[in-house]
């Protein structure tokens, strides 16, 4: 039986498909803009779609996590940098090493996205409410406890994320200034 789109399990299948829809449509923009400024804006939405995806997989910590560090920090971030540069636009000629590289990183794109698709139908996926899960794990404090001391790393990770995106603002911001 198919939910209708005005029973509750419509509307969030509706709400989760706008959410796929922000992330892919961010990234199409992010990824194909020839103004750095809309490719920001693209990135900030493809962020704000993830962080949808998050929530709907039963983190709102992370999700807003996400909305934090990633929309708030590191596309602000470049956004100070775009204001820092020249305003210049770049001349609209590849060479053929960046066609190069655009097709390599599209080929590897792909392999991962292959890898995970192959990883993502073979795993025994374990729902919300079901074996396995236990709310009490959920809480807030014990979320922070586990940054702290299980996932420390990955915690630690992030910060390195947030000072790679304030030194390639500011390596953007200098280039941009040197040229004059």
């Amino acid at each position: 039986m198919n939910p209708s789109l005005y029973s509750a399990e419509g509307l969030a299948g509706l709400l989760f498909l706008v959410f796929v829809a922000c992330a892919v449509a961010g990234a199409l923009v992010a990824t194909n803009s020839q103004r750095l400024i809309r490719a920001v804006a693209g990135l900030a939405l493809s962020f704000v779609g993830v962080a949808g995806l998050y929530f709907f997989l039963g983190s709102p910590f992370v999700a807003l996590m996400q909305v934090l560090i990633y929309v708030g920090a590191v596309c602000v971030t470049i956004i100070f940098a775009i204001m820092l540069a020249d305003p210049e636009e770049p001349s609209g000629t590849e060479s053929s090493g960046a066609k190069a590289r655009t097709a390599l990183g599209a080929a590897v794109g792909i392999v991962l996205v292959w890898a995970l698709l192959e990883v993502a139908l073979d795993a025994e996926w374990i729902g919300i409410s079901g074996k396995g899960w236990d709310p009490s794990l959920a809480s807030v404090k014990r979320i922070g406890e586990s940054f702290l001391t299980t996932y420390s790393l990955n915690f630690e990770l992030i910060s390195v994320v947030l000072f790679a995106a304030i030194v390639g603002s500011l390596v953007l911001a200098r280039a941009g200034r040197d040229k004059s």
